[in-house]
């Protein structure tokens, strides 16, 4: 059974509990910055440390009356630490705080959604080097093209998830950084110092320069990390929906003892995890659009993009991290059908291997154009009447005048098609 996801790790980074804590952390590296610059008296830094604390429900309790979040997050900060509180917020701005508190758990789900992406990678590893010679056909506009092998199918997504992995990377590096600036980022109120001091406790950078917040192209590029993963998750899936049909059935999503395909076909074994991958990739798509267009915004700030970052952020690092998980899944559980994918093979008669046959005329002295028309033209005779290949080749005296029984027959080797394989493998390592 593969294990059932639960969301733990990714909710409790978007849960209002961690919001607020990475508020209250922001504020509180900022009160030891000013006491170590002799702003803050050392005894209050002592008292907010001990006592500055919060819940949620009397933050929301408070809200319902200031309609503002940090002032109501601020007011029940207050109500415990008593007088020093004065000194939490000193020369800050709201999105001081927020904005890097946000990037703090934005790093933290990047780093979540790393993990998952090497665990697929390990996964799509195993694939290839487990079916590194098994024949399939390749397949061009969806018709069979030339033998190519399972295994270098998995190889090319290991490639691509192993590019997606680098981009989160650089995309998670673009977003680790912080804001502690004042209310249009020229740090009137407060000193640069602040801010060195918040975003090294925090593991973040300052930014080079803000205006009243962290610029959104940064969160554009995150956001649009993720829809490109999403695509290729996407891509992957739709492959493996693909090859499930049942008129190719070359693989096949696992299939739980007692799971259910259909209510009204009880034969169906439909391939539902990868649809929900597909699916869900449209939703973090659409999210990069939304991040695009919150890159542009009036002058220093206004707060356009704050309620589309609400839902954007957390569903799309939550909805990816589902994506992940669901299709590492069926990657480890997937069922390979080698002997289906040699029947597939076969369907043309041999057709697979016209390619082989035109350049081998080419090198008996034919032009391109002649050789082309003369292996066609079978070509499309085995389509019409459904004759082996090479019989027809045979009885072509066109073809004969060049080519042998024997060298015709040599020609119709799927070894061929593997004689580079070590190659690619080499390419990883493999």
């Amino acid at each position: 059974m593969i294990e059932r996801y639960t969301l733990p790790e990714m909710k409790q980074i978007w849960s209002d509990q961690n919001k607020f804590q990475k508020w209250l952390d922001v504020e509180i590296a900022a009160c030891e910055a000013m006491a170590e610059l002799g702003q803050i008296p050392a005894e209050a830094l002592a008292n907010i440390k001990r006592r500055a604390s919060f819940t949620v429900e009397r933050i929301l309790e408070i809200e319902e009356v200031t309609r503002h979040d940090v002032i109501a997050f601020l007011t029940c900060v207050a109500e415990n630490v008593g007088e020093d509180a004065k000194y939490i917020h000193m020369g800050l701005t709201s999105s001081d705080v927020v904005d890097t508190a946000q990037c703090v758990r934005m790093k933290e789900a990047g780093e979540l959604l790393l993990q998952r992406l090497e665990r697929l990678r390990q996964a799509l590893l195993e694939k290839a080097k487990e079916h590194r010679y098994t024949l399939m056909i390749g397949r061009t506009h969806g018709i069979h093209a030339e033998p190519m092998t399972f295994g270098l199918k998995m190889l090319l997504w290991v490639a691509e998830t192993e590019r997606n992995i680098e981009r989160l990377q650089h995309a998670i590096k673009t977003v680790s950084v912080g804001a502690i600036s004042g209310a249009v980022g020229t740090y009137a109120n407060i000193d640069p110092r602040v801010e060195a001091y918040v975003c090294k406790k925090l593991g973040l950078q300052p930014a080079r320069v803000s205006t009243q917040i962290i610029q959104r192209d940064r969160h554009a590029e995150y956001l649009c990390t993720m829809a490109v993963i999403a695509a290729s998750l996407d891509k992957f899936a739709t492959e493996i929906r693909n090859l499930q049909r049942t008129d190719i059935l070359e693989v096949e999503e696992y299939f739980n003892q007692g799971q259910k395909g259909s209510s009204a076909m009880p034969h169906k074994r439909n391939p539902i995890t990868a649809e929900n991958v597909s699916g869900l990739s449209r939703v973090v798509k659409a999210n990069a659009m939304a991040a695009l267009e919150n890159v542009t915004l009036w002058h220093e700030r206004d707060i356009s993009h704050s309620s589309a970052e609400r839902v954007i952020i957390p569903d799309s690092t939550t909805a990816l991290d589902f994506m992940l998980y669901r299709f590492t899944g069926i990657m480890e559980k997937l069922l390979v059908y080698p002997e289906n994918m040699k029947r597939n093979l076969e369907k043309t008669l041999g057709l697979v291997f016209s390619q082989r046959v035109l350049l081998a005329l080419v090198d008996k002295g034919l032009t391109r154009e002649r050789a082309y028309e003369l292996v066609q033209r079978n070509a499309m005779e085995a389509w019409r009447t459904g004759t082996r290949f090479l019989d027809l080749l045979e009885g072509d005296a066109d073809i004969k005048a060049h080519l042998t029984s024997e060298e015709l027959a040599g020609l119709f080797d799927y070894s061929y098609h593997l004689k580079h394989i070590d190659e690619i493998y080499a390419r990883f390592g493999l």
